[in-house]
């Protein structure tokens, strides 16, 4: 009984762990970092518009304690912000969301009305941006 009562303890404190999608699948995770993508393009593409560096590290901090939350580790997450395969992919699908709205590289006008679009919106990339204007 008591081994039952062990084996059934192991199983039920790893089973959020069986439950994990690979972190750079996870939805929020991905949506998250593709929106902080998207507002480092607008600030290498549009003049009047800053990033917002000290809001960028706040919201990489609450993303990482969700993922902490979530059941992913420490190494998991570190290794998902280093990797240049997982960054290229990021700033392929800000350029893909940006390209959907009119902006492609040489289109200062398109990136900062995107971004004074998203400024106005209240969205997390507008959240992350400062109009010089």
């Amino acid at each position: 009984m008591k081994r039952l009562t062990l084996t059934l303890a192991a199983l039920v404190v790893s089973a959020p762990a069986f439950a994990l999608v690979p972190i750079n699948e996870e939805p929020n995770i991905i949506n998250t970092l593709m929106q902080g993508f998207i507002g480092d393009a607008i600030d290498d593409n549009c003049p009047t518009i800053e990033a917002r560096k000290l809001r960028a590290l706040g919201e990489l901090t609450k993303l990482r304690d969700y993922a902490l939350a979530q059941g992913y580790t420490a190494d998991q997450i570190r290794d998902l912000v280093k990797s240049k395969e997982e960054k290229a992919k990021g700033k392929a699908l800000a350029a893909e969301w940006l390209k959907e709205r009119g902006a492609e590289p040489g289109n200062e006008a398109a990136y900062c009305r995107i971004g004074e679009e998203e400024i106005a919106k209240e969205s997390l990339i507008g959240y992350l941006l400062r109009s010089t204007k």
